[in-house]
């Protein structure tokens, strides 16, 4: 049995993982060992060289914590070990406030910090329509950042540098959100690094389909992972899904039932705050569906 040696992975593709050794050993191209895929970008693992650039993923080491998006059939591991998600939005094009709701229940489920990033707010067409768009969220506590990284870059970058530095960052966003021109903005480095990570894995030009982890200039990491349509979250219990509606929580103790779903059950509180307008109708109607798609 060849040495074993630690290291995190910071970037993930298909089966190929590329993990990055401790103690500046270098890069090594790792795979899981037998047919599970469990690994995730962030994950401190041990792994096993089987060559001078690869190895097998041995172990993976306890995590804080990990997100992930699940339907009836498949499982899409995001990152693991984190403690913020920054969410980037854009006045244009039209972001999916499902997609959003989403994320947010995803982050409260794993407590993680929650910043959402609007972006290209030069362009002020929809501005006004975006920030009303936005106002139940910031009602709800979460803090929204107004960026326009090509126009403003530096003012972008003064105003997330001291949120991200020292932390674990994950980056989510739609396409067409203006996410990598702020990982270009926020670690000048990465095309090259994207090159490098994309050289090591074999994947050619699909660096777009990349999980990858960078290493923040201040300190931290930012894990940027491709766009997507969809985030299931068919893996949450239902009293984790309830809780991670955090305008829920203030009336959860008052229901009649200890059981109650807040659905249509009499007397539920939860209900009655949505009735008289504490409770946005879009955030119950998300919360339905959520556990609609968990009986399917």
């Amino acid at each position: 049995m060849n040495a074993l040696e630690h290291g995190v992975i910071t970037a993930a593709y298909g089966r190929h993982y590329l993990i990055e050794l401790e103690n500046h050993g270098g890069l090594l191209q790792g795979f899981p060992r037998g047919k599970k895929n469990e690994a995730a970008v962030g994950d401190k693992v041990i792994c096993e060289r089987r060559s001078n650039n690869q190895g097998v993923i041995v172990e993976i080491l306890p995590r804080r914590n990990l997100l992930y998006r699940s339907d009836l059939f498949k499982t899409k591991y995001l990152a693991a070990n984190l403690d913020q998600l920054l969410i980037v939005l854009a006045t244009e094009p039209y972001f999916s406030e499902d997609l959003l709701g989403r994320a947010l229940v995803a982050a409260q489920a794993n407590q993680l910090t929650v910043l959402i990033v609007l972006n290209k707010t030069d362009l002020t067409a929809q501005l006004a329509n975006t920030r009303a768009r936005l106002n139940v969220y910031r009602g709800l506590g979460f803090e929204v950042l107004e960026t326009s990284v090509c126009a403003h870059p530096q003012a972008t970058h003064k105003q997330l540098v001291d949120r991200l530095a020292g932390r674990a960052t994950l980056l989510l966003g739609q396409s067409g959100m203006g996410k990598s021109s702020l990982v270009n903005l926020l670690v000048p480095e990465a095309q090259a690094a994207t090159r490098e990570i994309s050289t090591a894995l074999k994947t050619g030009k699909h660096t777009t389909t990349l999980t990858r982890l960078y290493t923040l200039p201040e300190g931290g990491v930012l894990i940027d992972s491709p766009g997507f349509q969809e985030f299931g979250l068919h893996h949450l219990p239902e009293e984790t899904l309830v809780r991670a509606f955090v305008e829920f929580q203030p009336f959860l103790a008052g229901c009649r039932f200890y059981n109650c779903r807040h659905l249509h059950e009499p007397n539920c509180a939860v209900l009655a705050a949505l009735e008289r307008g504490e409770i946005a109708p879009a955030r119950h109607a998300l919360y339905m569906q959520l556990l609609t798609e968990k009986k399917r």
